[in-house]
């Protein structure tokens, strides 16, 4: 059975743009995943170019035509189908994207040590920062699942991502200019780890100054139905009341509208407060409720008298 998302994890990615599930998957399904796209050992490999080529040639990954339906796209028992339905990916896809998701695309990202850069006289960059599909400008959203087979280390040069760049709509490479951001991430995990992405967060590989491989599988995911409280199947979530703004008492307690009002500190003091709309916009678009506020962001802006 999948296990679906909290209200607290939906809150998180609502704000954030991203959730991690730390060493999810299972060593044997890691190994099996890495048999299947050919690994070896980094000493057999002679070129980046080469190794690109021997996987795409012998992987028994399957070609998915774009829009495939994610239930008939990976074989049984596969180590993908495995990873897809292990029932915290399946509920966290169930939860964002619905039931019956379609697969946009999938891609295997590899960053290779610094020997085989110099070997082919060859310049070592990170990616630079970005945010996938440009030409999207649908308030509906995609998914990116990001699973990690093996272990990624500081030195691994892991993605940088930008928690709360999500709803910051830019060119695709319009933020390539800015190569480190205040309050970016990098991400250093165990094998089996599994990060969902919204499709619109800022990212970008790093640097691989380790002696091993970098290893990263992508699927992104489209949503067939609408995406409204998928989280929640008897549909009881009920907003929280406006706080007392500024001149008010400090409440220990951690609540829905903490999670989703959260700054980053990339965020300008004055200016955050549009990201903080969009936030609230994008919660009544998961929950359904479309005149629910949080501190009153968006009532004061549709107070239309005339």
């Amino acid at each position: 059975m999948p296990k679906l998302l909290t209200t607290e994890q939906m809150a998180e990615f609502a704000s954030s743009g991203c959730l991690f599930f730390e060493e999810l998957i299972d060593e044997q399904t890691n190994k099996e995943f890495l048999d299947d796209i050919g690994h070896t050992s980094v000493e057999n490999v002679e070129s980046v170019q080469t190794y690109f080529d021997n996987i795409k040639s012998t992987s028994s990954i399957p070609r998915i035509p774009a829009g495939t339906p994610l239930k008939d796209s990976y074989p049984k028992n596969s180590p993908l189908e495995k990873i897809l339905k292990n029932e915290v990916v399946d509920g966290a896809i169930k939860s964002l994207v619905g039931s019956n998701p379609l697969v946009d695309h999938q891609a295997l990202h590899l960053t290779f040590p610094t020997k085989y850069f110099k070997g082919a006289n060859q310049r070592q960059m990170s990616q630079q920062n970005h945010q996938d599909s440009t030409i999207d400008p649908r308030s509906t959203f995609d998914i990116q699942v990001f699973y990690f087979p093996t272990e990624v280390t500081k030195e691994m040069g892991g993605t940088r991502y930008h928690p709360g760049t999500h709803l910051r709509v830019v060119n695709e490479f319009g933020i390539a200019k800015y190569q480190n951001i205040k309050g970016q991430k990098s991400i250093v995990c165990k094998p089996g780890t599994v990060g969902i992405f919204h499709n619109g967060l800022w990212h970008g590989a790093g640097v691989n100054f380790s002696e091993e491989i970098r290893y990263m599988f992508k699927v992104r995911l489209q949503p067939t139905e609408k995406q409204e409280l998928l989280w929640d199947p008897e549909k009881k979530y009920q907003p929280l009341p406006n706080r007392a703004l500024y001149w008010s008492d400090e409440v220990k307690e951690v609540t829905i509208n903490d999670i989703l009002m959260r700054s980053y500190p990339w965020q300008e003091a004055d200016t955050n407060r549009l990201d903080k709309i969009n936030v609230v916009k994008f919660w009544r678009l998961l929950t359904g409720h479309k005149k629910m506020d949080v501190d009153y962001w968006l009532t004061r802006i549709e107070n239309e008298l005339y």
